[in-house]
């Protein structure tokens, strides 16, 4: 079975002698790679103690970089979180005269989500 490790565990490793990141819900213990890195260190420090899935996902890691990874791998986030986790609004889902500009930033954040009809 998988270790469930709390993101509130994932906090306290966030320094580079400690060095633990979270990606796509997989924890990571990068400490003694951060000096293989090569991004340099001071990249990994940056994300240490948190969610890294959007850094690592904009870099365009490749596939033998991403295979790595799997070394590290310490156990899974507890509870499965995701970048956004949005509340349910009955008042928009059933407003079908809402339209996109209408909507508050933090139910419709940019180039995260669309509307389909």
């Amino acid at each position: 079975m998988v270790k469930q490790i709390s993101l509130a565990e994932v906090k306290e490793h966030n320094t580079a002698s400690d060095l633990w990141v979270v990606i796509e819900n997989k924890v990571y213990d990068l400490t003694k790679f951060r000096d293989e890195h090569p991004g340099g260190e001071e990249v990994l420090v940056e994300v240490a103690g948190r969610d890294a899935t959007k850094d690592f996902d904009e870099v365009g890691h490749s596939q033998d970089a991403k295979d790595m990874m799997k070394k590290y791998c310490i156990g899974e986030l507890e509870g499965k979180h995701t970048e956004m986790q949005l509340p349910v609004s009955t008042n928009i889902a059933n407003n079908s005269n809402t339209t996109n500009a209408q909507m508050p930033n933090e139910l419709y954040p940019k180039n995260k989500c669309c509307v389909i009809s």
